[in-house]
């Protein structure tokens, strides 16, 4: 009898198990009715109340009043949370905010005698809930990480009193409509991650003139130019991968000096590539795979001394590979497959270096192996884009390197593209100001991308201790297939 028992415990025991962790998934159901709950919330305009802290009870006592602000805000968030799995939220009871799970306090910046609720951090907490606008209550907030959690809805245009925001990072959740325009009010902010949404239309040019480092994009929705002021921008980082936009790289491009790491991956651009390209100077990364491009690589991609992985793969160009690119002194990974380039140089066959990777897969090169078929390679080689005569890239003076080669430019007409894994590398390190960050329990890594839209695993990391003072280096999360650690608490003398 002792065995037919200790089976029943066992399916007993997997059963629960089983509906315990079902229900940390999140449908498009549950997720349109916590949008409509907190659309229902919004007052008008979604403008805070001026009585809005007359609401408290009189008997709770607070240190100073922007913590009762800040003991409004949070408690009005925890009632707009629907599942709580990790039970996050559950200490966050009473008026000692700053005891509460996932909130830090610091002295303030304008009075050091002044405690206040200075960052949040509640990444891979799998909330699932919205954000209500009582958050703009939350003033001297300079750190806001909710990544991989369950948050539908938009992003409360209240949120624009969070004057401090330094870093901003929501990726990896449920936000729904156009970019969150908030961003834009912050004159402090550094750091924007909205990847893993469902955000959608327009990129607004004015993100491209703030002062960020670090600005990702990825996997939502958005479909639109690319914006001519990214010429303008600051930021050592940027993604534009896996959205709908269309048109060409703008040849400002090139005026992105700080410019590191950039990923174009999936979208619907197209066009010729700019010789301005050529400018980047400092670029380690560039991936422009799984796009429309046309005509031949420009021979201003010789004069990329730094970078390190480069990626064309799934487009539409033909002409030679030449020997000027392939040997770039830092150069590791080079992958220009599925195109229809019909010459490489010798320097550019995969396995005659030790120390690069070249991929030439399904191309039109004779005497190498998995090449297109002649059908496919003739109508296309046949047929050249003159890139000097493009709407796009205009031939321009502006970057000239020597051409060792032919270029042969072809028209638009590829076999549809298939999913291939991204290349690996490390990102630079970028260094910060002198800072003392925020202690908090634990710092969790931002979600990493991937090209099959796979969520990546959870990994944990320590965050930084305090200095007192002193530079600190930190690596900015994210790029596109990569994992990076979360950024660190807010970087403000004091906090």
């Amino acid at each position: 009898m002792e065995k037919p028992y200790g089976c029943f415990l066992l399916l007993f025991f997997f059963i629960i198990f089983t509906i315990i962790h079902s229900t940390t998934a999140l449908t498009d159901e549950e997720a349109s009715f916590l949008t409509k709950r907190q659309l229902l919330t919004l007052p008008e305009n979604d403008n805070l109340l001026d009585d809005i802290e007359y609401e408290v009870d009189v008997d709770l006592k607070f240190a100073n009043n922007r913590l009762k602000r800040a003991y409004i805000a949070l408690q009005a968030w925890k009632k707009a949370i629907y599942s709580d799995p990790f039970n996050t939220s559950a200490n966050w009871v009473g008026t000692n905010v700053c005891s509460y799970k996932g909130v830090f306090c610091a002295p303030a910046l304008d009075d050091p005698n002044m405690m206040v609720v200075a960052g949040i951090d509640m990444n891979h907490a799998d909330i699932a809930g919205y954000l209500p606008h009582e958050l703009g209550l939350l003033t001297d907030v300079a750190l806001f990480h909710i990544n991989s959690n369950r948050f539908c809805g938009i992003i409360p245009k209240s949120l624009s009193k969070l004057t401090l925001m330094y870093e901003f990072d929501v990726s990896n959740n449920r936000f729904v409509g156009p970019f969150p325009i908030v961003a834009l009010s912050w004159p402090s902010l550094k750091f924007l991650d909205v990847r893993y949404n469902d955000f959608e239309g327009k990129l607004p040019p004015e993100i491209f003139d703030k002062d960020l480092d670090a600005i990702f994009l990825n996997n939502n929705r958005f479909e639109s130019i690319i914006p001519e002021t990214i010429g303008k921008s600051t930021a050592s980082v940027v993604t534009f991968a896996h959205n709908k936009f269309s048109g060409c790289i703008p040849k400002t491009i090139g005026k992105m000096k700080n410019l590191n790491e950039i990923m174009f991956i999936g979208n619907n651009l197209s066009g010729c590539f700019p010789n301005e390209i050529g400018s980047l100077n400092n670029v380690t990364v560039f991936d422009a795979s799984k796009n429309g491009f046309v005509g031949s690589l420009p021979s201003s991609l010789s004069l990329l001394d730094n970078v390190e992985q480069m990626d064309f793969s799934y487009n539409k160009l033909t002409g030679f590979v030449p020997d000027s690119i392939c040997k770039l002194p830092k150069l590791s990974n080079f992958t220009f497959s599925y195109n229809f380039f019909n010459g490489e140089a010798q320097s550019c066959v995969p396995g005659k270096s030790q120390d690069k990777q070249f991929d030439d897969t399904s191309n039109c090169l004779q005497n190498r192996p998995q090449q297109k078929s002649a059908k496919e390679c003739l109508p296309v080689v046949s047929r050249p884009v003159d890139c000097s005569k493009d709407r796009c890239a205009p031939n321009s003076k502006t970057i000239e390197a020597p051409s060792e080669y032919d270029q042969s430019p072809v028209l638009n007409s590829a076999p549809a593209p298939t999913p291939i894994s991204e290349p690996n590398h490390t990102p630079t390190p970028l260094s910060q100001p002198d800072i003392s960050p925020v202690p908090s329990e634990e710092q969790i890594e931002a979600p990493s991308p991937s090209t099959q839209e796979v969520k990546p695993p959870v990994t944990t990391s320590t965050p930084p201790k305090n200095n007192d003072g002193g530079d600190d280096d930190f690596i900015l999360p994210p790029n596109i297939g990569f994992q990076y650690a979360s950024p660190p608490p807010p970087m403000f003398p004091g906090y």
